[in-house]
């Protein structure tokens, strides 16, 4: 029977999600809700929060505590920092996301959008839609979410009334108007009852759509990866240097978006150099085909210089070749930014040194107002022009997420400072 279970999961899609919202919203006792109804929790974890519940003095299990895990946490009753979890169905895999609801982490919830395909924005019912409510749409618009989830919590405290749920997606979608929101859809749910999460429930009956888990196995995330463009980031060359393996020089890789075939005809660059693709080698062995994102080895048919940071396109399928691009910043850290000073900038597999040449405007994620700026602090947004010292192979965040976005580091601490998404090239 394990044996049968560890195929299903190797065959089956994975999904990456975040929950976010304002706090006390409950997007930690929704993950709870959502591992303990699909039997995704271990009897000694169970038996672990329920102890905890009890020692509280409350009654029953808070499913909040199987992602709540910092100490800091607990003892405040929020949640601080970005909780992954994972968990699986017969029809998919899961990795979640609990982003924190406060406004001074919206850095946090950046980083946990980053590599979604979907968002829940959970939305107190008895409170309707908030600044934060607003702020997180505004964000997952900005990293490219393609599917959006609006989840209206704790319906058990409005009596499950349908009037109250009418009035919040009335509310949201006039907001989401004014975003590049491809699709959103919009669920009422207490997940501290259970209703409408992974069952249905019986005190929701005027509710004729799906279950939240239902839509979670059966959103389509076919599309979200750009299947049109071969962008193939080199990381590693490998030289074996072995008897056998003499004359092998293959070029390391994950394909972060497109296609290719043995005989296509690539492009290397920033160099510009052509050649045809002589072999493409997966663990098990050679094979004519592979897609993103699969991660591959490619040998090709020319002996050319090509080194870590390089990118192999298909010839007649360029992207943009730059040192000076415009971009979305999102600022990281507690240090502010200092416009006078270089940064590195990690774009793909390739980091160059850079600097913030202008900062046209800042967001205020609020009213989505643009501000002018001379400065960026922790959790600021702003559009800014970039310029690096080395040329990057660049697309358009929105036509490609994998090579449109980069973070920035600074180079005296190695930390990371912030995280963009590339809108022109200039």
């Amino acid at each position: 029977m394990a044996a049968i279970e560890k195929i299903l999961l190797d065959q089956t899609e994975l999904l990456r999600f975040i929950t976010a919202g304002s706090v006390d919203d409950g997007k930690s006792t929704l993950i709870g809700r959502l591992l303990h109804d699909s039997k995704s929790i271990f009897e000694d974890q169970l038996s672990s929060i329920t102890n905890t519940t009890h020692r509280r003095g409350m009654e029953g299990v808070d499913l909040s505590l199987l992602t709540d895990g910092l100490q800091a946490e607990r003892e405040q009753g929020i949640t601080i920092d970005v909780a992954y979890r994972y968990f699986a169905t017969p029809k998919r895999k899961f990795i979640i996301a609990d982003t924190p609801g406060h406004e001074q982490y919206t850095r946090n919830m950046v980083t946990g959008a980053s590599t979604a395909n979907l968002a829940v924005i959970l939305i107190d019912a008895r409170k309707g839609v908030l600044t934060q409510s607003r702020r997180h749409a505004y964000l997952a618009s900005l990293v490219g979410i393609p599917h959006l989830v609006v989840a209206v919590n704790k319906m058990d405290l409005v009596d499950y009334s349908q009037s109250v749920f009418d009035e919040i997606c009335r509310d949201f979608s006039v907001f989401a108007e004014r975003l590049n929101l491809q699709h959103v859809d919009f669920i009422p749910i207490s997940a501290l009852q259970g209703d409408m999460v992974v069952e249905r429930g019986d005190r929701l009956n005027w509710y004729k759509g799906i279950t939240l888990m239902d839509l979670l196995e059966n959103v389509s995330i076919s599309h979200d990866i750009n299947r049109q463009d071969f962008r193939f980031p080199v990381q590693w060359v490998c030289r074996p240097h072995t008897e056998k393996l003499h004359d092998f020089r293959g070029y390391m890789g994950r394909i972060e978006s497109g296609a290719i075939q043995t005989g296509d005809a690539v492009t290397v660059l920033p160099s510009g150099l052509n050649s045809r693709i002589k072999e493409i080698v997966l663990y098990e062995g050679l094979v004519n085909e592979a897609e993103a994102p699969q991660s591959i080895t490619l040998t090709i048919e020319d002996h050319l210089d090509i080194s870590r940071g390089d990118v192999l396109v298909k010839t007649g399928d360029l992207p943009q070749v730059t040192k000076v691009f415009d971009a979305m910043l999102c600022w990281l850290s507690e240090q502010p930014l200092d416009p006078a000073r270089k940064y590195l900038i990690k774009h793909a597999t390739r980091v160059v040194k850079a600097v913030v040449s202008r900062i046209d405007y800042r967001v205020d994620v609020n009213t989505m107002d643009h501000q002018a700026s001379d400065n960026l602090t922790m959790n600021d947004i702003a559009h800014v022009n970039i310029k690096v010292q080395q040329p990057l192979v660049c697309d358009d965040y929105q036509r490609n997420r994998a090579t449109g976005c980069f973070i920035v580091i600074d180079e005296s601490s190695n930390n990371t400072v912030g995280a963009g998404m590339i809108c022109a090239v200039v």
